[in-house]
């Protein structure tokens, strides 16, 4: 898995600036959220240097927060996350939550291959 693509997708989907670009971005992802354990795996299709989108039916509220894991060809990013929207039945707009230097590394490699 790990779908690299060299453009942002669909810039104009919501008008707001954003402080870092968006690029379609196609790998497995595993989130748990810590309180109940609850486990939801899934595939994100979008990444920024702040947060993804992922691509589920089965959606948890805004303002949950998360563990998560993204995987892919070229390794994988751990960080805790929380949902800042929710489109119901499609997925959920997620941002990173302080990732540590070691995670924020692997996330650099990836988005330098699609810059």
């Amino acid at each position: 898995m790990g779908t690299f693509s060299g453009s942002p997708s669909n810039p104009g989907a919501y008008p707001e600036h954003r402080e870092f670009p968006r690029f379609t971005f196609i790998a497995h992802i595993e989130l748990r959220e810590p309180r109940t354990d609850m486990r939801i795996t899934g595939r994100i299709s979008e990444i920024s240097r702040k947060g993804c989108f992922v691509d589920s039916l089965v959606t948890l509220p805004q303002g949950t927060n998360l563990n998560m894991r993204i995987s892919c060809d070229q390794g994988a990013f751990e960080t805790k996350s929380k949902i800042i929207y929710v489109h119901e039945g499609m997925g959920m707009g997620i941002t990173f939550v302080d990732p540590a230097e070691d995670q924020l590394k692997i996330l650099d490699s990836w988005l330098a291959q699609l810059t």
